[in-house]
């Protein structure tokens, strides 16, 4: 009878090959007879202790039966767990292989779909140089996939134009500088990467060779004859030594791993031959889960379900492969702790993973009607340059409020993009077709204005003004009625018509001036005159400040003309002197009267009456309007035939009667002071 407690793999799991089963029969019977051995002195008692140590013997093995299913209720347990333990199992197993796994978790998720160009260039060269090339390898393969679908689609709008302008397609080329700048990173990437590999390789196969001559040595355990606590501590040695071993190849892992928790198993099962060492590792192993589920249980009420989940793992890995098994009273109520906040986390973030799928379908709808809107701009039909420039910038705003909708879901997300490149590209045809036939347009108009040209610089020396000026008119009217010239050509062909125009009707004005210079000497002296009018300060006599003023308007009379285009200052002088004429102090009627008479001197031409025509009609006009708003109110009163004649209101009539007879006099008098100019 065995005195062995087969306790099962420390991990709870029962996955042992047929080969290292029949090895561990063959070192079990090693150690029952090194038991028997070490049990000789024992069997120096009486027929009656036999007896109860037989009875003791049976009654241990049923206890140990026990304990031995106990262990394998956790084995089932474990192996019976949900998938949200089997995904973080799965994840371990890959964290096991790459030490940098965790801090590849680390590196900042961005949205690199709503990056231009430059922007996604920018931030490839950040993670090249501030993180590990291990850890970036998901990130610069969604940075290349952007990049190449933009680049994409500028090189398919480039190669039309090149193709519109008349160019061969077998011989479009094209690139930039941040294409350029984008290779150079990528080929850093990839020598990166390769180095990387490459080590890692030979990092995983000596690793595999540290992890299996410590299998080795835990193997050897079994058969040192020493103390057991010296062989104890070095067990907990080789575990550690396993622990920092570091990653094996991938197609190794199970393997090594299997073989590793079959010995320590073993191990175990030795080890009970000393319940002391036993139950301080039971007890050890207790306290740790303890930890880990309290951190577990922590970790569920943590909203960042996908820190919470990272950390879920690495306790994970230390409950499976550092920890052994608790006492047989603990150990199911540990382990559904465990689980039921493994589970909580893991609902949780299958709960945030469900609200993300719910916003890429929104990102979807959205990427869908701005699509339509681009089909829309599409089959509008409006065809002018300003329509053109409108849906240019209609479409720009549409692309970038594509990239910047968001993530769509990766099942729809290349069909999606297609779509958008399909539409945008239909645009860019139509755009550059439309763009094409106005260069057409823009050449002829080209040489249209060229001819001009040559007509105001073969003409722009030509003395015979008088049959030139209309001509030159002419072409300058014609220019304007000429549309838009290739924009390089625009300046340069405006400035050659200009220049030869300026220069023709500069000649023209100098001889013009040369002609009618004592107009323009009329015109510097009415200047003088004008200045002296604005300062002029008046006196406290009415009659005196009068005459001042009217020698002022006999003087500007006297002056005579100015040129045509100067004979604004005559309307500046005459609103000065009413200016002027404002400031005396004397009565209004007379003053207005005065003014007036001023005013005659300005229109009185004995050979044009044209200025006091247009002044005789206006005073009749005024006149009957006067007269026709005395009636008006002259027929109010006799509303108030019954109203004493004190009131207020008919008071304000009669006043207002009276206002308008005394203006209507005044208008009388400026009548036949018009009338006696013509005599």
């Amino acid at each position: 009878m065995s005195e062995i407690d087969n306790l099962p793999e420390a991990d709870g799991k029962s996955e042992v090959e047929s080969k290292e089963t029949t090895i561990t029969t063959e070192k079990t019977t090693k150690v029952e007879n090194k038991n028997d051995v070490e049990s000789t002195p024992k069997k120096v008692v009486d027929e009656t202790e036999v007896v109860e140590e037989t009875t003791n013997e049976v009654e241990r093995e049923i206890e140990d039966t026990k304990e031995a299913k106990q262990v394998e209720s956790e084995s089932e347990i474990e192996d019976t767990k949900d998938d949200h333990v089997d995904e973080i199992e799965a994840s371990n197993a890959e964290d096991a292989e790459d030490e940098s796994n965790a801090e590849r978790h680390t590196v900042e998720e961005k949205d690199y779909h709503v990056m231009t160009m430059d922007q996604l260039v920018t931030e490839f060269n950040r993670l090249l140089k501030h993180h590990k090339i291990q850890t970036i390898s998901k990130h610069v393969n969604e940075i290349k996939g952007e990049f190449n679908a933009k680049f994409g689609q500028l090189l398919d709008e480039k190669k039309e134009e090149f193709i519109n302008d008349g160019g061969n397609e077998i011989d479009f080329y094209y690139t930039n500088d941040t294409k350029k700048l984008f290779n150079t990173l990528y080929k850093e990437y990839k020598q990166s990467i390769n180095a990387y590999y490459k080590e890692r390789e030979q990092n995983l196969k000596q690793n595999l060779e540290n992890r299996l001559a410590i299998i080795e040595e835990i193997k050897g355990l079994l058969n040192v004859e020493e103390n057991m606590g010296t062989t104890y501590k070095h067990f907990k040695e080789l575990q550690e030594k396993w622990r920092n071993a570091g990653p094996i190849p991938r197609d190794k892992y199970n393997n090594a791993w299997n073989t590793y928790h079959h010995h320590v198993e073993r191990f175990y099962d030795f080890l009970h031959l000393n319940n002391d060492l036993r139950d301080m590792d039971f007890k050890h192993n207790y306290e740790q889960k303890l930890k880990i589920i309290e951190r577990a249980e922590e970790l569920a009420k943590d909203e960042n379900t996908n820190r919470s989940f990272r950390e879920l793992q690495v306790l994970h890995k230390l409950w499976k492969e550092e920890l052994g098994p608790v006492g047989k009273a603990h150990r199911e109520e540990i382990w559904e702790r465990f689980s039921i906040a493994t589970k909580t986390i893991h609902d949780k973030r299958q709960a945030y993973y469900a609200d993300m799928d719910k916003a890429h379908e929104k990102n979807l709808e959205r990427k869908e009607d701005i699509i339509a809107q681009i089909n829309a701009v599409n089959e509008d039909s409006s065809s002018s340059h300003s329509a053109w420039q409108k849906k240019i910038k209609t479409i720009e705003k549409l692309r970038q409020d594509f990239f910047n909708a968001g993530k769509v879901p990766i099942k729809v997300n290349e069909a999606t993009w297609s779509k958008f490149k399909e539409a945008v590209r239909t645009f860019n045809r139509s755009k550059n077709q439309f763009y094409k036939e106005l260069k057409k347009d823009q050449y002829e108009n080209l040489n249209k204005k060229k001819e001009l040209i040559k007509i105001a610089e073969d003409n722009k020396d030509n003395e015979d003004f008088k049959t030139v000026t209309p001509l030159m008119k002419k072409i300058q009217s014609d220019w304007k009625k000429i549309g838009h010239v290739p924009r390089r050509d625009s300046d340069k062909v405006w400035k050659q018509f200009k220049a030869a125009c300026n220069h023709y009707f500069d000649r023209m004005h100098a001889e013009r001036k040369s002609e009618n210079q004592h107009l323009y000497d009329a015109f510097d002296k009415k200047v003088k005159l004008l200045d002296d009018l604005k300062t002029l300060k008046l006196t406290e006599d009415p009659k005196a400040d009068i005459k001042t003023l009217q020698d002022k308007i006999s003087d500007w009379k006297d002056i005579g003309h100015v040129p045509q285009n100067k004979r604004y200052i005559d309307g500046k002088f005459y609103k000065a002197i009413d200016d002027a004429f404002d400031k005396l102090k004397m009565d209004k009627s007379k003053l207005e009267m005065v003014k007036f008479d001023s005013k005659l001197e300005n229109l009185a031409n004995p050979d044009d009456t044209r200025l006091l025509d247009n002044e005789q009609n206006f005073i009749r006009k005024k006149i009957g309007e006067v007269q026709s708003e005395i009636t008006q109110l002259e027929n109010n009163l006799q509303f108030f035939s019954n109203v004493d004649s004190d009131n207020p209101l008919v008071k304000d009539v009669h006043k207002n009667i009276a206002n308008h007879k005394k203006e209507l006099d005044t208008w009388k008098e400026k009548l036949s002071k018009v009338r006696g100019m013509y005599s």
